[in-house]
């Protein structure tokens, strides 16, 4: 795909390959460890899909319960997959914003694991930045491009950077941030584009992408700080796009990557058009989950 664009370091983080096939179970995996440490007995969360899937999984696997609230049209491989782990599953005709809604609205006896709620998915989440570090030999690259719904994992990332500067293991190089959305659901890249520092919900908000489907996100205000901190940008990518890159990077790459990982490798075109990115300069594109939890709106 790089060679295409005349690309010279372009690289993929490949986040289909963690337990769950999405990126999601680096910060579930710690939220839901410390959850049972701290002694809850009964975890909760909205979700699009892959975070529901993470949290089931990961509380199956510590004997707790986990309840989870996901959009009615949720990939049908996330809600088998959580009632196959022993998850309560409710599903809910609207977003996932709606989704919290209907959580906070119950009063029950759990506890939240939402994004930004409690203190630990982020600690999972930044050793995206850890791992890329280290797999780069400590030498940063000169630009991401990650698809952002919540941007957890894109929050995380910059304080594992400011971290691993501390411990002495990376200099004060950083890597300009770009933020991938969905055309139909871009509160983030409208809020950059217009100078704001928090994003107003999204209305009508709208994907394919289920992971990008977020009108709203709780940390909107960090990502927006972080993009304009590191000289990067933010940029929609339309549901058509998506599907047709995520065919062409299958075929050059043979990588079956999720929507919103298509999202961004469509992105980097547009970027390298604009030259907002150069082909000379070394570029880490995150797909964030496996094409195999969205064989509905790829066969469609």
């Amino acid at each position: 795909f790089g060679a295409s664009l005349q690309m010279q370091d372009l690289r993929i983080k490949d986040e289909s390959q963690n337990p769950t096939q999405s990126f999601k179970a680096r910060g579930m995996s710690v939220a839901v460890s410390m959850a049972k440490h701290l002694g809850a007995s009964k975890l909760v969360a909205p979700s699009a899909g892959n975070a529901a899937s993470a949290l089931a999984a990961y509380a199956a696997r510590a004997g707790l319960e986990a309840h989870v609230f996901m959009p009615r049209d949720t990939p049908r491989a996330n809600i088998i997959e959580c009632r196959e782990f022993g998850a309560d599953v409710t599903l809910i005709n609207g977003l996932i914003s709606d989704c919290a809604a209907e959580i906070s609205r119950r009063k029950e006896n759990w506890f939240d694991v939402s994004t930004l709620k409690e203190p630990y998915r982020i600690e999972g989440k930044k050793t995206l930045g850890y791992e890329l570090a280290e797999q780069l030999e400590w030498e940063l690259p000169d630009a991401i491009i990650y698809p952002t719904g919540g941007g957890t994992g894109l929050i995380g990332m910059w304080k594992a950077f400011d971290e691993m500067e501390k411990l002495g293991w990376i200099g004060q190089k950083r890597p300009r941030m770009f933020s991938v959305q969905a055309g139909g659901c871009a509160p983030v890249v409208r809020a950059f584009e217009a100078g704001e520092i928090s994003a107003a919900e999204f209305p009508n908000a709208h994907t394919i992408a289920a992971g990008l489907r977020v009108p709203k996100a709780i940390g909107d205000f960090l990502i927006l700080n972080i993009l304009r901190q590191s000289k990067g940008g933010a940029i929609a990518v339309n549901d058509e796009e998506m599907i047709r890159v995520a065919a062409e990077v299958a075929s050059s790459e043979g990588l079956f990557v999720a929507p919103e990982g298509a999202a961004c490798f469509a992105a980097l075109r547009s970027l390298l058009l604009s030259g907002k990115i150069s082909p000379h300069q070394s570029v880490v594109i995150f797909n964030t989950g496996s094409g195999i939890k969205y064989l509905d709106c790829y066969d469609s």
